[in-house]
């Protein structure tokens, strides 16, 4: 077996198991042609967005600084007014509808936010409580939802204490709290651990993955942070100046990114891209001095294959590594190993027509030129 398959197979046992294996058939946010101009005189902030969000998933939306995520997500709950085009929660249509419309279709949209919005002089009970003090909820209904809620997020000691008392993870988690009172179909997440450290912002995420299992709540995370998705998002979207330019899956698009800036993104978490000081080395057209660089991409079951000693068996192929990683996305295995694949020669077709019937993806990203130095191959420049 291969090195990498061994490592894919120790990480298989370990991996945590996938937030949601199927996204539900119905839709819980439909939005369609929605734009969004603040200046008529500079392009629009949202141009067209056309998305669909299943009932029960956690769906990622993706973009650098000004792309108009946030934007689209106070389209969401009713904070900004579109220009044109339709939003429908959960079988309602919001872009339309009143104050008083909008502010009762609001419970049914929780919001949790980069920076906590809790008030500093209430008690973490006492943010939990105000929304459902808003709704008119009677004191002992709000009482025991209260406490029903900060269990939840496990901070029931620290009913008592003031934002200023709390972590930023603890602020966080009551912010999370606040946003469910009113039970919400669905909660939107703007930036919620961009503000965090890594290790907090782990433990919000599996809080938020924790309740969307047990609660079946649908998820909208608003985030500039690729792992974010990576870690518990079933689905993601990738917005750029205002325009979804990919999504699906999330496993997909981690696979198989089309685009510059999915690509950009994924540089930091899936190795697709070679160090520029690598791919500086490869040449884009053969020669008779060169061996092809293959990238072979490992998914599901087909990554535990004992690809590399089958190459060499079968084909006769010395395979130089210059590159690999495994991640898992969703719990699933994603491996991505790039080769140079000496003495290759004119079999070439027959080993990427050998790895396609393994479930395998590889392609071929450049050749590297061939110099022998102490009995091994290496690109050189």
């Amino acid at each position: 077996m291969s090195i990498l398959a061994l490592d894919l197979a120790k990480e298989a046992r370990e991996a945590p198991k996938p937030a949601l294996t199927e996204a539900q058939a119905r839709s819980v946010i439909e939005i369609e042609d929605l734009r969004k101009v603040y200046d008529p005189a500079a392009p629009a902030v949202l141009d067209g967005i056309n998305l669909s969000v299943a009932e029960g998933s956690i769906h990622g939306i993706i973009g650098r600084s000004g792309a108009g995520k946030s934007t689209l997500v106070r389209c969401l709950n009713g904070l900004v007014k579109p220009t044109s085009g339709r939003i429908r929660v959960s079988d309602q249509e919001i872009t339309g509808l009143n104050i008083a419309a909008l502010r009762s279709a609001r419970r049914r949209i929780g919001m949790i936010f980069q920076h906590f919005s809790l008030l500093s002089s209430r008690t973490a009970a006492g943010n939990v409580a105000l929304p459902l003090e808003i709704a008119g909820i009677a004191k002992s209904e709000i009482d025991r939802r209260v406490s029903e809620l900060l269990d939840l997020v496990g901070l029931s000691a620290k009913a008592n204490a003031y934002p200023a008392e709390l972590s930023g993870g603890q602020k966080q988690r009551i912010g999370i709290a606040r946003a469910l009172a009113l039970k919400p179909d669905v909660l939107l997440s703007d930036e919620a651990t961009s503000a965090l450290d890594p290790e907090t912002t782990e433990q919000i995420l599996d809080l938020l993955r924790d309740i969307n299992r047990r609660m079946g709540l649908t998820i909208v995370l608003i985030t500039h942070e690729m792992d974010v998705v990576r870690r518990i998002a079933d689905h993601v979207t990738v917005i750029e100046a205002g325009r979804i330019i990919e999504g699906g899956p999330t496993f997909d698009v981690f696979a198989f990114p089309e685009t510059v800036t999915a690509k950009s993104f994924l540089s930091s978490i899936v190795a697709h891209e070679l160090p520029q000081e690598v791919t500086r080395t490869l040449l884009a057209v053969p020669t008779e001095a060169t061996d092809p660089v293959l990238r072979i991409i490992f998914t599901g079951d087909a990554a535990h294959a004992p690809v590399l000693s089958d190459l060499v068996t079968r084909f006769g192929i010395r395979p130089n590594i210059l590159h690999g990683r495994v991640d898992y996305i969703g719990g699933k295995p994603l491996g991505i190993l790039t080769i140079v694949a000496e003495a290759i020669g004119d079999k070439q077709p027959a080993v990427i027509t050998y790895l396609s019937a393994l479930g395998l993806h590889c392609e071929v990203i450049g050749h590297a030129v061939r110099s022998v130095s102490a009995g091994s191959h290496r690109a050189t420049a």
